[in-house]
C-alpha cells in the first residue's frame, strides 16, 4: 500500500492517467454485495446511530484541536450521522455537509445546524439553503464497505477521494469512515487514487488502522 504522502503527491497524475482496470471492475462487483450487507445491517440497526455517535465523540477526545467537521445527510440505508452532528454542534464545533458543485470535482461544505432550512441537491442529496462555506479539519465519510487497514469502498464517483486529496494538500485533515459494523470486509480492493481513512467508527467501536494505532 502506498504511503499517504506518496499517494497525495501523485494523486493528480494518477487520476488523469488511470484507465478502466480489472481492479475497477472488481470494485463494481463488490459494490453490489456491499449494498446487500449494508441493507441487512440497517434493518437490524436499532440504536446504532446513537452508539456510533458516542464512539465518535470519544475518538475526538483523543484528537484535540478539531474545530470544524464535515458530516453528511444520510441517503438510502447509510448509517445516520445526525446524532453525532447534533452532539458536535452542542460542543461548539462547526459542522458542514457536502455540496456537489459539479461532476468530477471536489466537494464543498456548507455549514449545517439542526434547525437550518434544507434544499434538494443532485443524486438524492440535500444541503442547507444558506450558510458559510467551511473547510473541515475532519471529514465524517459514508461508505459501502471498509476493512481494518483503513480502506473504504465508496460509490465510485471519486468525490471524497478528490476532496481529501485537495484538503490534505493544504494542511492536516483527518478522514473517518462512519458505518455499521456489518459493513466490514476482509479486504477492500484498493486503487492508487483511493484515499485512506484515519479511522472507522461503527456502533461497535472504533477501528484504527495499524499505523494510526501504533501497531
Amino acid at each position: 500500500m502506498p504511503s499517504r504522502s506518496s499517494w497525495l503527491r501523485r494523486f493528480p497524475q494518477i487520476l488523469q492517467a488511470a484507465p478502466v482496470s480489472p481492479l475497477a471492475e472488481a470494485k463494481r462487483a463488490d459494490r453490489a454485495s456491499a449494498l446487500v450487507r449494508r441493507a441487512a445491517a440497517h434493518a437490524a440497526a436499532d440504536g446504532a446511530a446513537e452508539a456510533a455517535a458516542r464512539h465518535l465523540l470519544t475518538l475526538l477526545d483523543d484528537w484535540p484541536g478539531i474545530a470544524t467537521v464535515s458530516g453528511y445527510l444520510p441517503i438510502r440505508d447509510e448509517i445516520d450521522p445526525l446524532p453525532a452532528m447534533r452532539a458536535l454542534v452542542a460542543r461548539g464545533i462547526r459542522v458542514g455537509v457536502p455540496v456537489i458543485v459539479a461532476k468530477a470535482t471536489p466537494l464543498r461544505f456548507r455549514e449545517w445546524r439542526p434547525d437550518c432550512t434544507m434544499v434538494r441537491g443532485p443524486f438524492g442529496t440535500t444541503a442547507p439553503a444558506t450558510g458559510d462555506w467551511l473547510t473541515p479539519d475532519l471529514l465524517i465519510v459514508p461508505l459501502l464497505a471498509f476493512d481494518r487497514a483503513g480502506h473504504r469502498l465508496g460509490y465510485g464517483g471519486g468525490y471524497y477521494d478528490r476532496t481529501i486529496a485537495g484538503l490534505q494538500g493544504a494542511g492536516p485533515v483527518r478522514a473517518v469512515g462512519f458505518a455499521y459494523a456489518g459493513q466490514e470486509v476482509a479486504r477492500v480492493p484498493v486503487e492508487e487514487t483511493d484515499a485512506p481513512l484515519d479511522a472507522v467508527v461503527t456502533e461497535a467501536g472504533v477501528v484504527l488502522p495499524a499505523a494510526e494505532a501504533g501497531g
